[in-house]
């Protein structure tokens, strides 16, 4: 392996930071979005206005590398009539005037750094309801972007950078190389400035500038129409140090003072845990007033003797202001002129011992809590075991008197929280998943307890109906159990001035699977044992421990949907599948309310199209052929089915003509021979090449490229065959062509036309006046052409209302222009026979444009390419006062004259590239390509879209994001439809190309709104590590959870069990030892997948003993050396933790497992046990013996089906072994700060030799062997998030004759890879060697990606291509990749290892650009574009394990 590819493959989900603000939207924006209720109800609604929720501000979260910004979509109770009435408001998950909150996704980045920390800049001065805020993100060692959304491309646009990094800036670190943390960025609450600690001592303090405070022309960017965002002016530094701060832990901007003002929490002297009895309170706080003109910066206010453990500060909002200090044992508050405390347990103290510190009613520990604002007295704290405290500010005046602290619900650990608008707030977690919470505040004296307790049932019950209505609505499939979900319910504050109470309800939640500890690669349950090459790598899943504490679960991984099959039945020479409905009964008039049984209609028939016949089937109760006594075309193949006129006819397309259908019987044939009769009698023989269907018109293409359209009548129910005459006289070629359906009461893309406010309201009355079907709303044509031009018409009329140039080369953003037709023939004449491949390579062969069901949905549209390239864009709305405009306007006159009535263009409408995922590219055969994308709006609850081919994927539709996810099992699917029936609930079809069809459903059990497919299951305890039982289909895992004993027990069992001394406890009193102690207890549980997909059971456990921890869990094979048989067992390492003057003892463990399946008492049965000096943190087997390290020693013993016994050993200066990998007769071990040592074992002499070592100091988290052919290489990853590779050469010089590990790659991943695991590639057709391994990691934050060895001279052109790219594509918050990518050393100074590692997360941005810009960089590296996009869909196809 000497060249390898980096890869992620599941991007981080742990969410790190979140912030909130208007980002997207300003405040004056979003008030006017809340709907007012129309009519009559104004007058009587008025003297009452209800709480509404208020205006909503973006979530700007951050996980890892991946920054992404949501806006909250709030869905308002009260525009149905029934829910007005008010005893119903209270059910149903109605809180304060709202129905449901969700997140929805606005823009996603993959930044190339992991974020540090983040603020939200607000708009400051007296046009802050008219401004947006900025993002402020910081990166090691100290950058800073400032980041603004902009309209015009729908994403964040680089505001400011600023680096106090390298040569200029060394005097800053003050000689020191590395720091505890990363840069910490907080702002002033008013936006005047923001401040960034780097370095630990320097504060950068960003001055913002003061919109409409300067020059008068700086208003009008507001009264254009334009908007304004905050940005950042100018910045200095303040040396903390010349103000005598030695040891700064936090700081915060205070809110209520003209000026903006720092408080800074700083540590005098450290103390230490020896000296914490004499030297306690050693914090201090420094208020300085910060004058960003004149850089000055005096302390206006301190205060010392804070306790030592005071960690943060929350700045207090006005009209009380001052500053909040958690310690771990106390709140402080302090502000200029008043100061409180508040103790929470009995460890707190205060400074002069004499005075006591006024108490909280219950014991709490606060060492490591986030916490937010709900009310202007009132913060939200979230403790480190997930509780939710309430500490609410008794005040009086501005004058705090005293703190008061109430326990609230229990909710999941957070990393992060941040009040979201007036009624939300939002948890981020690394440990859980994130949760958005909607909180109602009730204040006045507490209600009769009868009426409380009926509230909190009241909150129960509608947590669950939100739930139930939640899942029914598709907004998103719930991820917390119904038990996390009921925690949440209403609390009292019981203090007797206090009288708030507050009540949560969960409205939306971010699946998260991280941190992944370790994970284990099983077979899953509906394997197919028979599957080849790719498919066979769907049988497979990871499951992976992840998750804390309460938050701990199993997640299940899958990189592709497998679909439970229902029945199949061999069907050769399939072309294609349609299903249709049929009512016979439906009237003209109830169209509309039958809207809503619409969705739960089964299908009638089901159309198969064969090579030279038709079959029709019934799709009732059981399936019959019902082909010879139906009206359908039968003797040929079928184009396409569908319905028209709301369902009541049947149109069923077929090469020479059209049949309608009702039911089982014709009322109309077509057939299209010439459209006129001067046209030669060539064009007698065209035929239909495709169709699309959009109720009550039928769009058809022919194969000699043109177009026609059926225009249906729906009050007679027939259909007239028209052809657009603006495409008549052009000799232009169509394509692709689709129709859109622009549907709903208020069609979307209405929006887009410059006169928007003409046609919202008058609109639809002058529609419905000529009797069209526009209560449906509008119907649109997309036409592709030859040239690679787009065009959208509105139908029936065939205005064109938008149209782009050239836009099969795959621009980012696409925006109306017109297209210039001398141009195309011009340059299509020239360039013929140079650019010919290309050109025909890049024709658009297949378009589709659908707007899925949703309040906030916008259109999405999808073009294949001939070279299997699918160009997706996301629209968006843009009113531009940019230059486009007036060119636009002037060449706008010409298509006056086309435009026969006055139909307005879509001036507004925009279009923006969004990625997908890269693997499903094929090359498109000749002749007439099959379709390949099928739209869905109900499989399985979900909306989206299927790609058919021959590497077939999914792409559902979540918060307005597609997630895409492959479907290996079953090779290339030709044929693909929707089935909804009394056997099939909202299931599906699919024809493989082999000829089989298949009915499914998709698991129910998945989430599906994520990288992978992942289940959760829920073990409410800490995993650590899993193993893989394959005989059984078994997961062993280790697992603990607290236990609370009182404190003599505890002291009793830390015994040294060399001497048998008690530990004396005489300074303990008899009341301190009845205290209890916290401690973890540990036990083995063997858990099995359930069959049909649903919860795990566990089928065993193996309780560990009392302050005993398990550190490994393994299968193992060993030789049993009486029998000359190999046993399968499972080894337990162990080690007593009982403090540090007990000697470290552990035990080793093998257990068997059972012969006979009923019986789960005797599932496993220990045939071994013993205990060792040190503790035993790893085991393995080779070649039928057990190796297991004991504390330093590294141990190989024989195994006798009794007792094991020594064979081998080797004293390794290893201080704990971290991570042990075996192959054939080497040893790898990887030490936890010794780096990594090969051995090798010898059974002739029995001896384990080291063979070599990294003599580097390096703290391993993981290793493993990398196998490329005949090559061994040594894989290891580092607490600095770094990976290297390492190699074995003793005939090398520098490699001292063997004893020293050579460096093969070094590369920076940015996350804590905890586990490696070697999988065989998948042998592409170009490869030639066989036995190629690639190695999948898991992570801290929740990511996986893998490590896969490429031959050279794919290498060589992939790392050149990555040179380029740094250059040629702009990077989000301006981070270079290159820098990103350096190994990080924590300052200790080493040679670089060579650069033989590539990174994909920068190739992949080649295929997201144009194309004239990819041919271009390609003949620049002195390749081609096919050839670079061949070998990086190798390499994806290649590494598709699961």
């Amino acid at each position: 392996m000497s060249f390898a590819a980096f890869k992620m493959m599941h991007w981080p989900t742990g969410v790190e930071n979140c912030a909130s603000g208007f980002i997207t939207h300003s405040i004056s924006d979003s008030t006017v979005q809340i709907p007012i209720i129309s009519g009559d109800d104004l007058e009587a609604d008025w003297p009452a206005p209800k709480r509404g929720i208020g205006p909503l501000p973006n979530v700007v979260i951050t996980a890892g590398n991946i920054l992404e910004v949501y806006v909250v979509r709030a869905q308002e109770e009260g525009n149905s009539p029934e829910l007005r009435n008010p005893k119903l408001v209270k059910r149903g998950g109605v809180m304060d005037g709202v129905s449901g909150v969700s997140l929805e996704l606005v823009c996603h980045y993959r930044l190339h750094g992991n974020v540090e920390s983040i603020a939200v800049l607000p708009m400051g001065g007296g046009n802050s309801s008219k401004g947006r805020d900025s993002i402020v993100l910081t990166f090691r060692d100290a950058k800073i972007s400032v980041l603004e959304f902009d309209d015009s491309i729908h994403g964040l646009r680089m505001n400011s950078m600023h680096c106090f990094e390298g040569p200029d800036w060394l005097q800053l670190k003050r000689g020191r190389e590395s720091f505890a943390r990363g840069p910490l960025v907080k702002v002033d609450p008013q936006g005047r400035c923001g401040g960034v600690l780097v370095y630990g001592l320097q504060m950068i303090i960003l001055k913002a500038s003061q919109v409409g405070s300067g020059l008068v022309g700086d208003d009008d960017a507001f009264s254009s129409g334009g908007t304004v965002s905050a940005r950042v002016e100018s910045s200095y530094i303040i040396n903390l140090r010349d103000l005598e701060m030695k040891h700064v832990k936090d700081f915060v901007f205070l809110h209520g003072y003209i000026e903006p003002v720092i408080v800074i929490l700083q540590e005098e002297e450290h103390t230490w845990a020896g000296r914490v009895a004499w030297k306690h309170h050693t914090c201090k706080l420094s208020a300085l007033s910060i004058n960003t003109t004149l850089k000055q910066h005096p302390v206006i206010w301190s205060t010392s003797n804070l306790p030592h453990d005071a960690y943060k500060l929350l700045a207090v909002p006005s009209p009380i202001g001052g500053v909040l200090v958690l310690c771990a044992n106390t709140i402080h508050y302090h502000s200029q002129s008043a100061s409180c405390a508040l103790a929470l347990n009995s460890y707190a103290s205060s400074a002069d011992s004499s005075q006591q510190l006024p108490a909280s009613n219950f014991s709490v520990e606060l060492d490591a809590a986030h916490g937010t604002w709900i009310s202007n007295d009132v913060a939200l704290l979230s403790a480190k075991s997930g509780e939710l405290l309430l500490l609410t500010l008794i005040y009086d005046g501005r004058a705090v008197q005293r703190l008061d602290l109430s326990k609230s619900k229990a909710s999941v650990l957070a990393s992060d929280i941040t009040s979201v608008g007036n009624s939300l707030f939002f948890l981020g977690s690394r440990l859980g998943d994130s949760l958005l919470v909607q909180f109602s505040c009730r204040s006045g004296p507490a209600a009769s307890l009868p009426g409380l307790r009926d509230e909190d049932e009241d909150i129960e019950g509608e947590v669950h109906q939100a739930k139930r209505l939640r899942i029914s609505s598709d907004a998103f499939q719930d991820t917390i159990g119904n038990e996390e979900l009921s925690l949440f319910g209403s609390t009292q504050n019981n203090s007797d001035s206090a009288q708030k109470s507050f009540s949560f309800a969960v409205r939306d939640s971010l699946v998260n699977v991280g941190p992944v500890k370790d994970f284990a690669h099983g077979l899953r349950i509906n394997a197919d044992e028979n599957a080849t090459g790719i498919s066979k790598q769907s049988n497979y899943e990871l499951v992976c421990c992840s998750g804390h504490g309460k938050n701990g679960a199993l997640c299940v991984l899958r990189q592709s949907i497998r679909p439970e099959m229902m029945t199949e039945v061999e069907l050769p020479g399939c072309k294609g599948i349609w299903t249709v409905y049929h009512k016979s009964s439906r009237g003209h008039n109830v169209d509309s309310s039958k809207m809503a049984a619409d969705e739960d209609e089964y299908h009638a028939y089901l159309i198969i199209s064969l090579e030279a016949r038709t079959m029709v089937l019934e799709t009732a109760d059981p399936l019959t052929e019902v082909t010879e006594s139906v009206d359908y075309y039968v003797q040929g193949r079928t184009i396409a089915a569908g319905n028209l006129f709301g369902r009541r006819r049947v149109i069923q397309v077929f090469e020479h003509g059209a049949r309608i259908l009702d039911g089982s019987f014709m009322n109309q044939e077509l057939s299209f021979g010439a459209p006129n009769s001067d046209s030669n009698s060539g064009s007698e023989s065209s035929t239909v090449s495709s169709v699309s269907i959009a109720d009550p018109y039928v769009l058809l293409r022919m194969t000699d490229d043109s177009i026609r359209l059926l225009v249906g009548d729906s009050s007679t129910c027939t259909v007239s065959i028209s052809s657009p005459s603006i495409l008549e006289g052009s000799k232009r070629k169509v394509s692709a062509c689709t129709l859109y359906h622009d549907k709903g009461p208020e069609p979307w893309l209405r929006k887009a036309s410059t006169d928007a406010w003409l046609t919202s309201g008058v609109g639809d009355a002058v529609d419905s006046a000529d009797g069209g079907p526009h209560d449906q709303g509008d119907i649109y044509c997309v036409l592709c052409y030859e040239s690679g031009a787009l065009e959208i018409f509105d139908v029936p009329s065939f205005n064109c209302v938008f149209s782009v140039d050239k836009f099969a080369s795959g621009r980012s953003h696409l925006s109306d222009m017109p297209i210039h037709e001398y141009e195309l023939n011009k340059n299509s004449e020239d360039d013929a026979s140079a650019r010919n491949e290309d050109i025909k390579s890049t024709k658009v062969v297949e378009l589709a444009m659908q707007r899925w069901s949703g309040h906030h949905t916008r259109p999405f549209l999808f073009a294949v390419l001939a070279d299997g390239t699918i160009l997706s864009y996301h629209a968006y709305l843009f009113e531009g006062v940019d230059s486009t405009k007036a060119e636009n306007s002037v060449s706008s006159e010409n298509f006056a004259t086309l435009n026969s009535s006055g139909s307005s263009k879509l001036w507004n409408l925009k279009f923006l590239r969004i990625p997908l995922d890269t693997s499903t590219r094929e090359e498109a055969s000749d002749g007439v390509a099959a379709q390949r994308i099928t739209m869905f709006k109900n499989i399985n609850g979900h909306q989206g879209f299927f790609l058919s081919g021959s590497r077939p994927g999914w792409c559902m539709l979540f918060r307005e994001r597609l997630r895409c996810h492959s479907q290996l099992c079953d090779g290339s699917i030709v044929a693909f439809t929707v089935l909804h029936n009394v056997n099939c609930n909202h299931g599906f079809i699919y024809v493989t190309s082999q000829g089989i069809l298949k009915i499914c459903q998709l698991p129910s059990t998945s989430i599906y709104d994520n990288y992978w497919p992942v289940q959760k299951i829920l073990l409410k305890a800490t995993p650590h590590q899993v193993t893989y039982y394959a005989e059984k289909n078994l997961y062993p895992l280790i697992v603990s959870y607290p236990v609370s004993k009182p404190l003599n027990q505890v002291l009793s069992s830390l015994v040294d069990q060399e001497t048998g001394q008690q530990i004396d406890n005489h300074n303990l009193s008899a009341d301190d030892l009845r205290q209890t102690y916290t401690v973890e207890e540990f036990k083995i549980q063997i858990m099995e997948p359930e069959r049909s997909g649903g919860p795990w059971e566990t089928k065993a456990t193996i309780p560990m003993q009392s302050s005993e921890h398990a550190l490994t869990v393994r299968v193992v094979t060993l030789l049993n050396s009486n029998t000359m048989e190999n046993e399968t067992l499972l080894a337990v390492g162990t080690a007593y933790v009982q403090g540090e003057d007990v000697a470290a003892r552990g035990r080793v463990i093998l257990f068997s497992f059972g012969r006979n399946g009923d019986n789960s008492q005797n599932l496993v049965t220990e045939v071994f046990s013993k205990e060792l000096k040190g503790s035993i943190s790893a085991v393995a087997s080779i070649q039928g013996h057990l190796l297991i390290s004991s504390g330093p020693k590294i141990i190989l013993h024989t195994w006798d089906g009794t007792v094991l016994s020594y064979v081998a050993f080797f004293d390794a200066p290893p201080l704990y072994v971290v991570s042990m990998n075996v192959v054939k007769n080497f040893i790898l071990l990887g030490d936890v700060h010794k780096s990594i040592y090969f051995l090798n074992w010898k059974e002739q002499g029995s001896q384990l030799t080291l063979l070599s070592k990294d003599c580097g100091s390096l703290d391993c988290f993981a290793s493993e062997f990398l196998i490329d052919g005949s090559t061994l290489s040594l894989a290891v990853s580092d607490e600095q998030k770094n990976f290297q590779i390492f190699y074995y050469a003793p005939k090398m010089a520098e490699s001292w004759k063997g004893h020293k590990l050579l460096s093969r790659a070094e590369f920076h991943v940015g996350a804590h890879v905890t586990k490696f695991l070697r999988l065989q590639m998948v042998a592409s057709s170009s490869a030639d060697k066989t036995n190629r391994f690639a190695l999948l990691f898991g992570t801290l934050d929740g990511s996986f990606g893998c490590i896969a060895p490429l031959d050279e001279l794919t290498f060589r052109r992939l790392q050149s291509l990555q040179k380029k790219l740094v250059d040629a594509v702009p990077h989000v918050a301006g981070l270079n990749p290159r820098s990103f990518r350096q190994f990080r050393s924590n300052g200790k100074a080493r040679k670089s290892g060579p650069d033989s590692i590539i990174d994909c997360e920068l190739l992949c941005h080649y295929e997201m650009l144009p194309l004239e810009e990819q041919l271009q960089l390609a003949h620049q590296i002195g390749t081609t574009r096919s050839l670079i996009l061949s070998n990086l869909v190798d390499l994806s196809v290649g590494t598709s394990f699961l």
